[in-house]
Order: structure tokens, then sequence, then C-alpha cells
């Protein structure tokens, strides 16, 4: 049997919840491990097949939907859902929103801001992985691909460039392309090795998701100073809920609407 995510002995204390697998769902997590006012836990999708052992309880894998999710909120008597997740998971920000307004279980979303252009830079603007195929031409190119695996077989469209892809796990099944090399890494990554890295493999153009934050700015700053173009795959519009950019903002909040009465001085 599994172990209770929350503590059963704290009674009293407000539930909290986070969709994980970022560095700000892990800062909060950390800061929350230490607070005696909350009881939290960590819920990751399971994606990456090695995650790093987070500072909270943590169940791995899906709820099964929205209504899973909501089903989950009502049985643990969770008050309050921290949407926490990547930027690109827009699934599960969906079944996030759907099941805490099924519920009426209070939902904070924590997204890093975007990156914006600085003096230099060379974007081209694409709304979608497929559409970035689309934007790499038809002359052969070196290309550096940092999307992750799951969406990197649109590629297999394009067979004539030369692809150095890097991400935490392998590309499974492995891309059916003449030329392909896989970096396997995750970040952070210094401005310095990122150089190095385009200039060794002799990249002309690199293919990246517009993340945010700084794990991953390394690559973007690199090219800047290398003159190389980066096709920037943007985020759709969020869904509209609270949202807070960093974990200071979050801990704001989440005193703000579960700190009991007396906390608050009133």
């Amino acid at each position: 049997m599994a172990e209770p995510l929350f503590d059963r002995s704290a009674t009293g204390r407000p539930r909290i919840l986070i969709l994980g697998g970022t560095t700000e769902a892990r800062q909060l997590g950390e800061r929350l491990a230490t607070n005696r006012r909350f009881d939290a836990a960590m819920s990751l999708a399971g994606r990456t097949a090695d995650p790093r052992p987070q500072p909270l309880p943590t169940r791995i894998g899906g709820f099964g939907g929205a209504e899973g999710l909501a089903a989950f909120l009502e049985e643990e008597a969770v008050s309050l859902l921290v949407d926490a997740t990547h930027p690109f998971a827009a699934r599960i920000s969906q079944n996030a929103a759907a099941a805490a307004a099924a519920t009426g279980t209070p939902l904070l979303a924590l997204r890093r801001a975007a990156w914006e252009p600085k003096a230099g830079d060379r974007w081209t603007h694409v709304e979608s992985v497929a559409e970035a195929v689309t934007a790499l031409g038809e002359r052969p190119r070196r290309v550096f691909l940092a999307i992750g695996r799951q969406e990197a077989f649109h590629f297999e469209r394009a067979p004539q460039h030369s692809y150095v892809v890097r991400s935490v796990d392998p590309v499974t099944p492995p891309l059916a392309l003449p030329d392909v090399t896989a970096i396997l890494s995750s970040g952070p990554f210094a401005e310095t090795d990122e150089m190095n890295l385009l200039k060794e493999r002799r990249i002309d153009v690199i293919v990246t998701k517009n993340s945010g934050g700084t794990a991953t700015y390394a690559k973007i700053a690199a090219a800047r100073k290398l003159g190389l173009e980066v096709v920037m795959v943007e985020r759709r519009k969020p869904i509209d809920v609270p949202t807070v950019n960093d974990c200071g903002e979050a801990l704001e909040c989440i005193h703000q609407w579960l700190a009991p009465v007396k906390d608050r001085g009133v």
C-alpha cells in the first residue's frame, strides 16, 4: 500500500499540492518543507525517467485527467493547488484549472516569465514545433535542437539538415534521420560551455522553446554573441488564473490565502 502523501497527523494544517517538475516548483517545495504552518506535497507527471529527488513527499504519475485530479483534491481535502509545471505543459495546466473549478479549490499558477529578445538577437518566432521545422528552410543546415524529446519526431520531415539533439532522456524511438547526434544533459548550463558547444558542433541555427528562466538561457546569450539564428517556439496564451512569476511571490500568496486569521494580525 502506498504511503500517504500528506501527513495524517497534521490536523488543521492547510494542505498544498504542487504540480511540479520545474526549478521553481523545487524552490517552492524547499521553502514549504520547513514551514510548519502548511502540509505540502509534490506531484510529478513522470515524463522524466529518473527525476531528481524532491524536498517534499512526492507522487509520480498522472491522475487520469481533470476528473481524476478533482477526485484526488476532494479525497485529500487539498486547500490549495499550485500549478508549477513547465510553461509548455498546456494539457496539465488545463486539467488543473478544470479540477480546481469543479472542486472549488483555489489555484495558483507559478510561471517563470518568458524570455524577451535583446539587441543583437536573431529570433524567428513560431507558434509550434511543427512550424519550426518549416522555418528551417530547404537549404541544409546544422541545427541544435533544444526542445526536449517528446516533439523531436517532427524534424524527421526535414532530413536534409544535420541535427544535434539535447534532452534529459533519450528520444524514443530514435529519430529516423541520416545525421543526428544525441546529447543527454540537463541544466543549468554555463554560457561559456554553450558557446564552446555551438562552435565545436558548427551550429548554424538553434531551435528552442521560450521556456523562460535562467537554467537554459545560456544558449540564447551564446547565440547572440555568435550571431546565430534562434527559431523560438512561443508559448500559447496561458490559462486565465491567478499567476506569479517566482517563488517569493508564490509564498506571499500562500500566506495571504491560507494563513490563519490570527497570523494576519486581525
